[in-house]
């Protein structure tokens, strides 16, 4: 019991000595605490009002790639605080260029508006108008040409919510290669290839084969044509050929099935998909 009291007392005695102090370090450390609170959700709040809360407005594929001649579509999406259909005659959505003064397109409460659209797109966008209540900004690009590959914005204005998305669109040029068998000689030619490719020939054990002669052939446009022959060739053998640059690889197998000129062919496109400066994914599309 002595030593039981003798701990009360050295306790108390030790709280008596600093109990000003704490006293005074913990309300200035909750008027400090409240005032960071307060601050953090002002911003947040003022932020949500503006309808700028961050991540409202974004892009599910931040590097397509474009085909030459083809179209592409940037996309870009927007969500509301609800989730609910946003009446268009509120929103407003605005494509931009890096570089560009002028707009790429624009659409305002309910209509278009292109009196300030760059030349260069001119009757080659359009947005999926009847998506755009349901949080779709996406642009539609016709005709790709060269000229387009660069940095796009994408700017959504509605009641609740509000923001900028970047797309960053490569172009590029691919076709699938034709094959052609003549004796022993297999031939892969392909018409539309930009940047300029290199060529593989692997065979069914994905060995590469050396015994191959590839000739390029490049328009006023900057487009290269290129044929490769691999020989001699098995009658009934298996073979890939591999065409890749920096944006575009196909991987296409051609099987001979006898002396006849026949084949089995199989054709596979894969886009390199940069995800940021040192992240790639590569995304497959079988043709």
């Amino acid at each position: 019991l002595i030593i039981g009291y003798c701990d009360v007392q050295l306790t108390w005695k030790v709280l008596d000595i600093f109990t000003p102090i704490s006293i005074c370090s913990l309300i200035v450390s909750i008027f400090v605490t409240a005032g960071l609170i307060i601050l953090i959700l002002s911003v947040s709040l003022s932020g949500q009002g503006l309808g700028g809360s961050k991540g409202t407005v974004y892009s599910i594929d931040k590097w397509p790639i474009g085909n030459l001649g083809e179209d592409v579509i940037l996309s870009c999406k927007f969500k509301t605080s609800t989730n609910s259909r946003e009446s268009t005659s509120q929103v407003s959505i605005t494509w931009t260029k890096e570089g560009l003064s002028e707009v790429v397109y624009k659409y305002d409460k309910g209509a278009v508006q292109l009196t300030k659209q760059n030349p260069q797109f001119k009757n080659r966008t359009l947005l999926f108008s009847d998506a755009i209540g349901g949080g779709n900004a996406s642009l539609l690009l016709r005709d790709v040409k060269v000229g387009d590959n660069g940095v796009y914005y994408c700017s959504v204005s509605t009641p609740s919510c509000s923001g900028t998305a970047s797309v960053n669109l490569r172009v590029a040029a691919f076709s699938a290669p034709k094959f052609k068998r003549v004796n022993t000689t297999l031939t892969a030619e392909a018409e539309r290839w930009f940047p300029k490719p290199n060529v593989t020939w692997l065979d069914v054990n994905d060995n590469v084969l050396n015994e191959s002669e590839t000739s390029f052939f490049n328009n006023s446009a900057g487009i290269t044509r290129f044929i490769s022959s691999l020989q001699p060739i098995k009658l009934y053998g298996s073979y890939t050929c591999i065409i890749q640059n920096p944006l575009v690889k196909a991987v296409s197998q051609a099987t001979v099935k006898g002396p006849v000129n026949t084949f089995q062919r199989k054709y596979n496109f894969i886009l390199r998909k940069y995800l940021d400066e040192n992240c790639m994914l590569d995304n497959s599309h079988p043709v």
